[in-house]
């Protein structure tokens, strides 16, 4: 990695903190409500560890065998691990034995998979339910209507510690219909947690909205290309 990347990378890390920092003051909220998931998936082993070194604690990944990879090759001050990507039935038990968080459960069946498949030694995995806030067929998670019910039957399982809700709205929605649909998702943990106290964290907001889902309540956001840089378009 050469100087000037690994500089690039540093001040870039800097600036979405100060970002969150401002935006947090304008909501009048303490920035360490707010936890930065850098979503890393694609950059290489190098990178990722610069930008701990640089303060970066959480690190976000979508695809498991990438991440296992990275995660048993790591050196030096270990970050925690989020799963943020779509969960296979096959790919649960090494999501179990190697991360810390889990963003993206949207079916008891992978629940139970998890919770069974979680190591005894290891701190429960703390879990997030995947909700389809944008009710849109083509995106993962459950429909708002179905979630308290997943969040009842999964806060059952052993291994796992039910934390909150995640999103991921549809692509080209307005700004309005974007703030509504991260105002839904506040006020849906806000009903889950008069049952469920310890099921506050809320992921919402990317490189390109964190600041407003912050205005709206997020506690966990997931940036990546305001950090790492654009990834490469995938191949048609």
């Amino acid at each position: 990695m050469s100087e000037q990347h690994e500089a690039e990378l540093v001040h870039c890390l800097a600036a979405v903190k100060e970002r969150i920092r401002v935006a947090c003051e304008q909501a009048g909220r303490d920035p360490a409500e707010v936890t930065l998931v850098g979503v890393s998936k694609t950059k290489p082993l190098a990178d990722l560890q610069v930008a701990v070194a640089a303060g970066l604690n959480d690190l976000g990944e979508n695809y498991v065998q990438e991440a296992v990879d990275k995660i048993g090759q790591w050196q030096g001050s270990v970050p925690v691990w989020h799963f943020i990507g779509p969960i296979q039935s096959n790919k649960t038990r090494q999501i179990a034995e190697h991360f810390d968080w889990v963003h993206s459960v949207d079916r008891l069946k992978i629940a139970r998979r998890l919770s069974e498949q979680r190591p005894e030694e290891m701190a429960p995995l703390k879990v997030l339910v995947q909700v389809n806030i944008s009710d849109d067929p083509a995106k993962a998670g459950v429909p708002v209507a179905e979630v308290a019910e997943l969040v009842g039957a999964m806060a059952e399982l052993p291994g796992l510690e039910v934390r909150g809700i995640m999103a991921i709205p549809a692509l080209d929605l307005s700004e309005d219909e974007l703030r509504r649909q991260f105002l839904q998702l506040k006020s849906l943990s806000d009903t889950l947690t008069s049952d469920h106290p310890g099921c506050s964290a809320i992921s919402m907001g990317m490189s390109a909205d964190f600041e407003m889902a912050i205005a709206c309540g997020a506690t966990h956001v997931r940036v990546g290309s305001a950090i790492f840089g654009a990834r490469p378009a995938p191949p048609n």
